[in-house]
């Protein structure tokens, strides 16, 4: 019963849950698509009209804050005109044209003791004179009429405060600070003040106006005002739990006076502090100041967000000096939103819990066949041979109809089942034995591909080293008799010539040089040629002294280049070789890294005992540079004959040097990393394997078994 569950096993599991649970998602979609429209309904009117409602509140704030402030103008209009009205004033007033400097020093001690009644920041008695010499009441005098007093906002430089009253210079500094989301502060501190100023013309007996009384409150650190309308539009209840309601009057884009807190809940030593001094965000200023509109909307207070209104102050001349602001934080509402949120979806589930409950138990009798169907199933899938026989339900049901087919289609997958599994088992045994079959061919190709390739590299191994032994013996007889005259006469030249010779002593060295370099050539070439003839008896060695009488020799090849020859010489192990053949190898390395270095650089030999499976069986010898390394595609062909990368090379060096370990047995191997350096290691086997039926050269560009030995280690 294998089959069925590879092909219904996933679907009867889709269907019977989809049966399952499409009772209860039908049932319970509408109830959750219009508790979800509910709340998504309820989070539209939180944020759309009570966000209207918050915005029109803060609106109506302000314009209360503007009111008041208007009116704070018409108090000092309405003190004035009790100080005129006073019985002290007139009495000292009415001799004021008599003896004026004694009146007026009287008027002036009244006056002191009056602002301090009326909690004004300065008052004084002006002439019409004084007051048109004063360029700041210029100002107010053209908007007197009818005699009446005149009130506007003011701003004043320290040395105009000081000539009011010296103190209101002091009073009226305000150190700036660095606020979030505003301009960086050009100045350190705002000295300038702003005045809620009021000027009362006083009219003589003959009807005319001869003094001015002047009086007004600095608005710089004066928290009589903003705490005022604070207590009057955000009192208890007018707003949610830890939302704050502030006010705050601006000179320009700097909180002269304001009852927003430095902390908003203090904690430990912290105090609540005012945040005097800190500047209104830039957005705000701009919309404001600069282009003189209201500004009803979420702004950054300081440090939070808050619901704000911000309208400008004009100056009794009708220009732009500052802002008024209302407002109150804004995170106690969104709790609330949240809160409203978290609460209504809390109810959705429960009411969606509820519902799916009932729901479900309403449908249990539904449900029992299609378990009873699932049970079968998985059975089914398991290799039971189950079925789902009668559910208990009348004949016309769909699921009674659905378990009658179900258990038909297992019958006959049954019967299908075997009769595939029967065709599966005989196609199973002679696939296998068509596979063997094809194996055994595959395997006899391969070794007959394996020793065609080998015949041809032989073939073409044979005939360069036919082709090499003719010409060898053409340059051996037309050239080494020539040589050996060149030197006999370049000898006899030297002693004839006596003291002479000295002049030219450096060219006779360079000729008898370049004509033994034509020897060491030939030389080769016959060794590599014909290596049968070149075949010295082997003997057992120790290694190091052999590294040892390399040392002496290379240091005498490369004794004019900066190599540094480093050693580490563990081998312990005899090894039979033939000695002058084993130290032409290892000098012939050594020269060719300090080559591959140009000339500068590190070299390592390193040597130590040959171990395979606990046994010695012979030494390993390593020498490794830190030259510029071979490239990958010329890897493969170093140990080629006649191949080198040297202009002055004769590309032979490597290849004797291979044929030289191949004839006694061992191993060569190489690994390099371009830029980095080339490691060569020699294996040499305690007791010489006798390798003369398989030529030493054989294979050496084509053959895998030589790439084998070319691995890196």
């Amino acid at each position: 019963m294998s089959f069925f569950p590879r092909i219904f096993g996933v679907n009867w599991q889709q269907m019977q849950a989809k049966v399952r649970y499409r009772i209860l998602i039908l049932t319970l979609l509408p109830i959750l698509l219009t508790l979800v429209s509910l709340v998504f309904i309820t989070i539209y009117w939180n944020i759309s009209y009570t966000g209207k409602q918050l915005f029109m509140k803060v609106k109506a704030d302000l314009t209360v804050a503007s009111n008041t402030l208007v009116s704070v103008q018409d108090t000092q209009e309405n003190q004035l005109e009790l100080v005129k009205a006073s019985w002290e004033f007139q009495n000292e007033f009415r001799d004021i044209n008599t003896n004026t400097r004694q009146t007026r020093e009287q008027i002036n001690t009244l006056l002191a003791i009056k602002k301090e009644r009326l909690n004004l920041d300065f008052l004084r008695l002006v002439s019409v004179s004084e007051a048109a010499a004063d360029p700041d009441l210029r100002v107010m005098l053209p908007k007197i009429e009818n005699n009446e007093a005149i009130s506007g906002l003011m701003v004043l430089q320290p040395q105009r405060l000081s000539r009011l009253d010296p103190q209101l210079a002091i009073d009226a500094v305000v150190k700036l600070v660095d606020t979030p989301r505003s301009q960086k502060p050009s100045k350190e501190s705002e000295k300038r003040g702003m005045l809620s100023r009021s000027l009362l013309p006083i009219v003589g007996s003959d009807g005319s106006i001869g003094w001015y009384l002047d009086g007004g409150i600095l608005l710089n650190r004066d928290i009589r005002i903003v705490d005022h309308i604070r207590d009057l539009v955000y009192d208890k209840g007018t707003l949610p739990e830890r939302s704050i309601g502030t006010v705050t009057i601006f000179l320009d884009n700097t909180r002269i006076s304001t009852n927003v807190p430095l902390h908003f809940f203090p904690q430990g030593t912290e105090k609540q502090g005012r945040a005097l001094g800190s500047l209104v965000s830039e957005e705000v200023r701009q919309k404001v100041l600069v282009q003189g509109l209201l500004w009803v909307d979420r702004a950054f207070v300081y440090n939070d967000w808050f619901i704000s209104a911000y309208a400008p102050l004009q100056d009794i001349r009708g220009e732009r000096i500052g802002m008024i602001y209302t407002g109150f934080s804004e995170s106690p509402f969104i709790h609330n939103y949240l809160l409203n949120i978290i609460e209504l979806g809390t109810i959705l589930m429960l009411v969606l819990l509820v519902s799916g409950l009932l729901v479900y138990r309403g449908a249990y009798s539904l449900l029992q066949p299609i378990e009873r169907i699932h049970h079968v199933v998985k059975a089914v899938q398991s290799g039971r041979n189950l079925r789902i026989g009668s559910l208990g339900l009348e004949r016309d049901n769909e699921l009674s109809n659905l378990a009658e087919q179900f258990d038909r289609m297992l019958d006959l997958l049954q019967r299908r089942n075997t009769q595939i599994q029967a065709a599966a088992e005989q196609l199973e045994v002679k696939v296998e034995e068509r596979t063997r079959s094809l194996q055994e061919k595959t395997d006899e190709l391969q070794r007959n591909v394996a020793l065609l390739n080998e015949t041809r590299q032989q073939l073409v191994t044979n005939e360069k080293l036919t082709a090499l032994g003719e010409l060898t013996a053409g340059i051996a007889h037309e050239i080494n008799n020539p040589t050996a005259v060149i030197l006999g006469n370049m000898e006899l030249l030297k002693f004839e010539l006596g003291d002479k010779a000295e002049d030219v002593e450096e060219e006779i060295d360079i000729v008898i040089q370049q004509v033994g370099r034509i020897s060491t050539i030939i030389r080769s070439l016959l060794q590599y040629s014909r290596p049968g003839e070149f075949n010295a008896p082997l003997e057992m060695h120790q290694l190091t002294p052999i590294i040892d009488e390399m040392m002496v020799l290379v240091r005498h090849s490369i004794q004019k280049q900066q190599v540094v020859l480093i050693q580490d010489l563990t081998a312990s192990y005899p090894i039979e070789v033939n000695r002058p053949q084993l130290l032409q190898v290892l000098i012939n390395l050594v020269v060719n890294a300090a080559h591959a270095m140009d000339g500068q650089g590190r070299i390592w030999i390193r040597t130590y005992d040959w171990v395979l499976h606990g046994e010695p069986i012979g030494v390993k010898i390593e020498i490794e540079d830190e030259g510029k390394g071979i490239p990958e595609e010329q890897l493969g062909r170093i140990f080629d004959p006649f191949y080198t990368t040297r202009k002055d090379g004769t590309g032979l060096g490597l290849s004797l040097s291979y044929g030289i370990i191949k004839r006694i047995g061992g191993t060569i191997e190489v690994s390099s990393t371009v830029g980095k350096g080339t490691l060569f290691t020699i294996g040499l086997y305690h007791k010489a394997i006798d390798d003369q039926f398989n030529p030493p050269y054989e294979g050496l560009h084509f053959s895998s078994s030589i790439n084998k030995q070319r691995t890196a280690k």
